[in-house]
């Protein structure tokens, strides 16, 4: 967390000596999450719901045309439903995505932008939860690494709707279960919380 705090400090910094323009703003949106596990056999062993994101979010436009930077600091709930039992597995996180991105202006009133960059996030719920009592635990990592690809437009240089593809790069949670024989818990699966992302930011 620390690095991620150093690295958007640094961001503003350059921008400062840039002289680039920075807005501050507010972003929400819909998390519509796919959960894929490792395991072929656990593949239809869930049934995915939708989810919300929302939290502060900055943007630097650059002294280069129709490049800009954007970060934001967002709580991201994320969630899948077991077929079996209807135990749902879910994830709370702070999410902070670093996007680079290029625009294009149609007129004075539209710009359209595609962006790229890495996604990092913390857990800030329960780690772990029982799905069945004694048998069957679902763990989740206390940080991951996600990678963003989106498009985007920004109307009236202040409302700015995306959508996007959040790809996480390495396990989102475990799925474990104990072995009768020995007691001991082993991992079934791991998992990824990969989601289709729509959302709309206000900049002020």
């Amino acid at each position: 967390m620390k690095k991620i705090m150093i690295l958007l400090v640094a961001m503003v910094a350059v921008a400062t000596t840039s002289q680039a323009q920075v807005k501050f703003g507010l972003k929400g949106g819909l998390n519509l999450t796919t959960m894929t596990f490792s395991e072929s056999g656990a593949k239809d062993a869930v049934k995915n719901n939708a989810g919300f994101f929302v939290g502060p979010t900055v943007k630097f436009t650059l002294p280069v045309v129709g490049l800009s930077l954007d970060a934001a600091a967002l709580y991201d709930q994320r969630q899948a439903e077991l077929k079996g039992n209807g135990e749902k597995l879910k994830s709370q996180s702070l999410q902070v995505p670093i996007n680079v991105r290029y625009g294009v202006g149609l007129s004075s009133v539209v710009n359209l932008f595609a962006f790229a960059g890495p996604q990092f996030g913390f857990n800030l719920g329960n780690k772990s939860k029982e799905l069945i009592k004694d048998a069957t635990e679902w763990t989740l990592k206390s940080s991951n690494v996600s990678a963003n690809v989106g498009l985007g437009a920004t109307v009236l240089n202040h409302l700015q709707l995306t959508v996007n593809y959040n790809i996480q790069l390495g396990k989102t949670g475990e799925l474990t279960v104990k072995d009768g024989a020995n007691a001991a818990w082993k991992t079934l699966t791991g998992g990824k919380a990969n989601a289709w992302q729509v959302s709309a930011a206000y900049f002020f």
